[in-house]
């Protein structure tokens, strides 16, 4: 088990000027971080992916796709092409970073909505762009893991279940799931259950608090989530993804209007001990 901090409660551009701060991180025990990607290109990726060499940090990369006119499951032809270069281009800067794991909700559009569920049509769109995602993945390196979302910020894919199935039917070994203990807590009736049933689908976990501050001060049932990963044979990333207020665009895109924590070091190293201790309680 490895253990990562999602720059997201910075940033959502890291560069050379968050040095500092990373070698803070990986003196705090971490074995890598999260790095968000969403503008820039390979070569901006190369440079970090050395200077994290250099600090002694592993990388995952997450990204998301907030424009409708690149939407994965549109009925329009040229909107799917659009997202599906989009994701090229994404899977090319991970590559270029170092990361092998590409994760966030990359099947959709994200915070739009048709004011309906989600369609077999819509189904049959994505399972034929995440092919054609998944192909470009396997020749860079990259898996891709998909991630359910709340209602409240997606409408396609809200649970483990419905995601694992449609990752059966996507059938590619360069797409996968993930799992987010924030989004479980609203979805599920049950998240241990649903993190057990579909843990053979599974190469990636969040680990967020439900309200997405410190690990270990809310309400998820930390003891039970740690000890159903572990015994699922899970060995992979445990990486905490939590919000702030320092970046006014991120913290209007993920609703954050109040702090969650006296520090944002309190939630990466108060974070990284929860993790730590619970993964030890569970062998």
């Amino acid at each position: 088990m490895k253990i990562g901090m999602c720059m997201f409660l910075w940033t959502t551009s890291v560069s050379g000027k968050h040095e500092a701060l990373l070698r803070d991180i990986k003196t705090a025990g971490f074995d890598g971080v999260e790095i968000p990607v969403f503008v820039g290109t390979s070569d901006k990726y190369r440079r970090l992916g050395a200077l994290l060499d250099r600090i002694g940090l592993e990388r995952t990369a997450v990204s998301a796709i907030g424009d409708p006119r690149k939407n994965l499951i549109s009925p329009v032809a040229a909107e799917r092409k659009a997202g599906i270069d989009h994701m090229r281009w994404a899977i090319d800067c991970a590559a270029a970073l170092g990361a092998s794991t590409l994760s966030g909700p990359l099947h959709s559009t994200l915070g739009h909505f048709t004011g309906t569920g989600p369609t077999p049509a819509e189904r049959k769109r994505s399972v034929s762009s995440q092919r054609a995602i998944g192909d470009h993945a396997a020749a860079r390196g990259v898996t891709v893991a998909l991630e359910a979302l709340n209602r409240f910020e997606c409408y396609f894919l809200n649970t483990m279940d419905e995601l694992s199935a449609h990752i059966d039917e996507i059938g590619h070994p360069h797409v996968r799931a993930m799992y987010d203990t924030f989004h479980a807590n609203i979805e599920e009736a049950d998240p241990i259950g649903a993190f057990l049933r579909n843990a053979h689908n599974i190469v990636h976990v969040h680990i967020s608090e439900n309200d997405r501050g410190v690990p270990g001060r809310g309400n998820i049932p930390w003891q039970e989530t740690f000890a159903a990963i572990r015994g699922s044979g899970y060995d992979g990333w445990l990486t905490i993804e939590a919000f702030g207020r320092s970046l006014k665009e991120l913290a209007a895109a993920t609703k954050v209007w109040r702090d969650f924590a006296e520090s944002q070091e309190a939630v990466y190293r108060e974070g990284y001990r929860h993790i730590r201790e619970g993964w030890a309680h569970a062998a």
